[in-house]
This record gives structure tokens, sequence and C-alpha cells, in this order.
């Protein structure tokens, strides 16, 4: 199984499809309650599933549909999914106002973080040593793991929501959506460490929606920058960072030119909740509240797939066409 492609939501079940053809190839019931986010493990083993209170994992090549272990710690929302770059842990945010990590093998947590206001998502460093989490109180924390500590703590906007953060393949960016009903903007950070010293330097801001964002998304190649919003629309910005000098830039720096659109990927007839770049990061899929995923080919701004099956909203999407397991 080259390409696994899933999606979920809130008719309780999980899709598994053929992402080329647009075929449902399996299905699995999630009764318990609605599913906020879906994860693949590395090595394509697992899909994880965060729901309510609970996260499920489940064997992708089995045909069992009962979970193999089930996650069980959180009292509200789960909002935040990762996995290690092995597989030996994950990590979950709630809105429970924690952040926790889970041993894979034995369900059991082995950390928790309190934020101590709901937690709308978390990432994994590609150091794997910290984790960057974010909240409804206008917090964004980055947890290090060696220390068991938070060790920065940023508020692009005091008492502004951060819906989502995402981390550069490389190490090197950090962005995060602060948004409301009226506007929805990216703070960017370079990511510099030196001498096991990290230090982040604000980069930009820029207004990317005039309404909530839903999810940000750096491609593999950090090449573009994904934002998904409740406007409807999903949209595609360029990152360009080359002679950008990150250290005179200020948020809210109007000359800035290192996030401009490059496409609206429009068609969506609701909310766009949750995307998904291909390895090449040619690819983008998209989950959204009418129901649909949708496969769009970047370079042509088309929808080349769209994913039928869901019967109420698509709110989580996860994709894993890695040529190998990493």
């Amino acid at each position: 199984m080259s390409v696994i492609l899933c999606t979920a939501g809130y008719d309780h079940t999980i899709r598994f499809w053929e992402a080329l053809s647009g075929i449902c190839s399996r299905t699995i019931p999630h009764p318990d309650s609605q599913v906020n986010r879906l994860c693949i493990s590395p090595d394509k083993r697992f899909l994880a599933a965060a729901g309510h209170h609970t996260v499920k994992l489940y064997d992708i090549k089995s045909t069992n549909p009962a979970a193999v272990l089930t996650f069980e710690g959180h009292t509200n929302n789960i909002t935040g999914l990762a996995f290690h770059c092995e597989g030996k842990w994950m990590v979950t945010s709630s809105e429970d106002g924690t952040v926790k990590i889970w041993d894979t093998r034995t369900g059991h947590v082995q950390r928790n973080y309190s934020h101590g206001v709901p937690v709308n998502d978390v990432v994994i460093h590609p150091n794997q040593g910290e984790l960057i989490s974010c909240d409804r109180g206008g917090n964004v924390r980055i947890w290090d793991l060696a220390e068991n500590k938070c060790s920065h703590q940023l508020i692009p906007e005091e008492d502004k929501s951060v819906a989502s953060v995402t981390v550069a393949s490389d190490g090197s960016l950090l962005c995060a959506a602060v948004s409301n009903s009226q506007i929805g903007s990216v703070y960017v950070w370079r990511i510099i460490t030196a001498k096991d010293v990290t230090t982040l330097v604000p980069v930009t801001k820029f207004n990317a929606h005039n309404t909530y964002i839903t999810r940000v998304l750096l491609s593999p190649d950090v090449r573009h920058l994904a934002t998904c919003s409740a406007d409807h629309t999903a949209r595609i910005w360029s990152v360009d960072l080359t002679g950008h000098n990150a250290m005179a830039a200020a948020p809210g720096d109007k000359d800035s030119n290192a996030f401009e659109l490059e496409q609206e990927l429009d068609g969506h007839q609701r909310w766009v909740w949750d995307c998904a770049f291909s390895a090449d990061s040619a690819y983008l899929v998209t989950a959204c509240s009418d129901h649909y995923a949708r496969l769009w080919e970047l370079s042509s701004k088309q929808v080349i797939r769209q994913y039928n099956g869901h019967h109420r909203g698509a709110v989580c999407v996860a994709l894993n066409d890695y040529s190998e397991t990493r």
C-alpha cells in the first residue's frame, strides 16, 4: 500500500480511499464520537484517530474494524495528534487544557503538560526533541522534552485564539494561525538554533483570510504554505525568504513579500477544516464540511479527484504517499 489516504468527520466513520480512482476501499466505524484528527504512523502500519476523549489506533493492513489500542486520559475533545518519527510515542492536544505524550506500545501516558486553557493543536519539531502547541488563550508554547519544561512562550495577539501551528520539515520556520470571525492572520518566525539554544525571530505577519483559519500547513519542500478557512476556501502561499532579513522584519511589516498568495482553491461549499500535502508538494487534499474531500493539482489549480462517501462533514484528512517509510 504505497499511498494511504483517509478521511473522517462527523458521520462517525473513517474512510480509506484509492487516491487516484477516488474509490472508497475501506470504511471503519467510529461509534464513540466524531473524529477530529487523523495521523498515519511513519511506517504506514497504523492509523491514529482522535475523537472526543480517546485516540484509537487501527492496524491499516488488517481487515478487523476494531482498534488495536485505545488511549484514554483526556477529558474533552482531542484537537491535535502527531507521531514520533520512529512511532515510539505519540503526542496529543485537547480542549481539556493539556498536551500528553503516549507510549504507542502500551497506551500509557508518559508526559503531561498543562496550558490551563483549551489547546487547539500540537506538532513535533523535526528534531524530535521539542513539541509546539497553541491554545485558545493566544499562546504558542515550545516544550523541551529533554528539560521536560516549556522553553518558549509566544503571544502573537493578546487574548486571540491560536487555531493551528506548523513547523517546517527542516526546522527553519514556525507558522501560527491567529483568527476570529473578522480576521485570519498568519504569524511567522524563523527558528535559529545555535549551541543548543533556540531563538525565535519574528519574520512577518500577514492577513490570509477575513474570518477563521482552521489549519495552517507548510509543504514538505517548505516552498508553500496552505491555509484552510471558514470562508469556504483553501489558499496556497509562496514561501520565499531569499534575501529576506528576518532580523529586521517585525510582525506586521508591510514591506514583507515573503508570503504571497499563489492560488485560491475554491469550489468548497462550506468550511474547509483540514489539508494534507503529497510528499512531492505538488498536490493537496482538503477536507470540507460539505461532506467531500478533494485532491487538488496545485500546478493547474484543478480538482482532479473528489472523494464522495461521508454523510456528514469531513473535518480531517491524513495522507502518506512517501515511497519508503521514513
